[in-house]
């Protein structure tokens, strides 16, 4: 046990000394980004065990909101570690009833009541069993392209790619898919800007060919996509009958109850404390998660009152939802984002950040697009032909990260950048991360040629050695 504890303990461990350990005990499942290992971080930085600071414009997948390590999050849980830990359903404590209260005053209008649990996956859960359980529907229907998480029941109902769901088959029944409003790559091949929402015409249309309206309990929709290509809408947010208000009107005409999953888009990353609220549209249930909490494992459902208590006492649980410090973490953050006036500030560094990567687009055909909504933005980029370049991005976060930017890519070909940086993040943070993405971006020009050319060269190589290998 001594010698154990004295190798945990050695200093000047290198980044590779602790990857050799991490593949020894941890299973590999878990997917990681980048092959540095964290020490510490502060604000919009990140630094590993060797000291190197890199400029986070991640945030721990739009979780760490108001930057990592807030000083304000830091004290609340410290203070409250020394009051109160956990104590689950045995009795009722007063921070996940503060919590509550905070949520249901900042929630969208009517959403006055809350579940808490642990991660945007058992939310969703969450969110499902409650529809079903309201409404007596088995039916959900989802958006191809979504992700709502790695429980069973979210894994059936993701659908961002495909290798989500592979080896675990058969995923839970009861599950449909209609396609996302996405106008860049339309699903039913219209012109963006120019269509009449025929997209909304193909989930219409499952009610005749697919499943009864009256077996469907809810309709599943995230209010801009995450991993599956951080898309707005159908440009629903600036018109009066976009997709999303056309949503709401088909869910009340059948009973349906709509559900928006808000766990990468909610607590102010797009500009308003909820996405959502681009729309002027209020679901049944409101599912939160990541950037409530500042990395504190919370998350749960907001709902209306008179349909929660629909959802009667032990049919619904979680051990350690609402725990006492998690619940302190998410009130210092909130206060965190109202008192330093952080949606205004998502709201303008969004406008500027996109403006600047704007500037990248006239120069670079292969930029498509750049779009988003406050400080969740993406870019999507294709090759000569149109079809998503994922090897250029791969490149791209590639060289990012060799100078010391942390970015994320997303969508079906991993095609897209998306850049989540905190919401207090300042514009010369964002200047610093738009000088090196434009040294950046020749470095992966480059990198993505020389690969190809290394491909061709081998393939001719091959093609020779055929050539000349005798026959029989």
């Amino acid at each position: 046990m001594c010698i154990l504890s004295r190798s945990i303990s050695m200093p000047n461990l290198t980044n590779a000394d602790w990857l050799e350990r991490d593949t020894r005990y941890l299973a590999p499942t878990y997917h990681r980004c980048f092959e540095i290992v964290t020490e510490r971080a502060k604000g919009a930085y990140l630094y590993d065990v060797e000291g190197n600071q890199y400029l986070d414009f991640t945030m721990g997948i739009a979780v760490n909101n108001v930057g990592h390590c807030h000083p304000n999050v830091v004290r609340a849980a410290q203070a409250q570690v020394e009051k109160l830990i956990h104590c689950s359903a045995v009795t009722r404590h007063t921070m996940n009833i503060k919590l509550a209260e905070k949520i249901a005053e900042i929630a969208p209008p009517g959403l006055d009541c809350v579940f808490l649990n642990n991660s945007g996956g058992e939310a969703v859960d969450a969110a499902i069993k409650m529809a079903r359980f309201v409404t007596g529907r088995p039916n959900v229907i989802a958006f191809t392209g979504a992700f709502h998480g790695r429980t069973l029941l979210a894994t059936a109902l993701t659908t961002a790619k495909s290798h989500y769901r592979q080896g675990y088959e058969p995923l839970p029944s009861g599950v449909l898919h209609a396609p996302y409003p996405y106008c860049l790559r339309c699903p039913v091949g219209q012109i963006p800007g120019k269509c009449k929402l025929e997209c909304f015409d193909v989930l219409e249309s499952m009610f005749a060919h697919q499943v009864k309206p009256d077996t469907v309990g809810a309709i599943l929709i995230e209010p801009m996509m995450g991993e599956g290509g951080y898309v707005v809408p159908a440009t629903g947010y600036k018109v009066e009958n976009g997709y999303m208000q056309r949503l709401r009107k088909l869910c009340d005409q059948h009973g349906i109850m709509l559900i928006i999953d808000e766990v990468q888009s909610g607590f102010g990353r797009t500009g308003k404390w909820f996405a959502c609220e681009h729309y002027d549209v209020v679901p049944d249930i409101m599912i939160v998660a990541k950037g409530i909490a500042s990395g504190f494992p919370m998350a749960g459902i907001v709902s209306r009152k008179e349909l929660m208590d629909k959802w009667t006492m032990g049919r619904h649980g979680s051990t350690y939802g609402g725990n006492p410090v998690a619940c302190a973490a998410a009130l210092a953050s909130i206060d965190v984002i109202e008192k330093d006036n952080l949606l205004e500030n998502t709201r303008k560094m969004g406008e500027y950040f996109m403006s600047r990567l704007n500037e990248f687009k006239l120069q670079y055909p292969f930029i498509k697009e750049v779009r988003g909504l406050g400080l969740m933005i993406g870019m999507e980029v294709a090759d000569e032909t149109g079809a998503p370049d994922g090897v250029l991005i791969e490149k791209l976060v590639d060289e990012c990260f060799k100078r010391k930017l942390l970015l994320l890519d997303c969508g079906i070909k991993n095609h897209i950048i998306r850049f989540v940086p905190p919401l207090n993040v300042t514009k010369a943070e964002i200047d610093k991360a738009i000088s090196i993405i434009e040294e950046a971006l020749p470095a992966a020009i480059a990198a993505k040629n020389a690969a190809a050319e290394a491909t061709n060269a081998s393939t001719r190589t091959k093609r020779a050695t055929a050539k000349e290998a005798p026959i029989g």
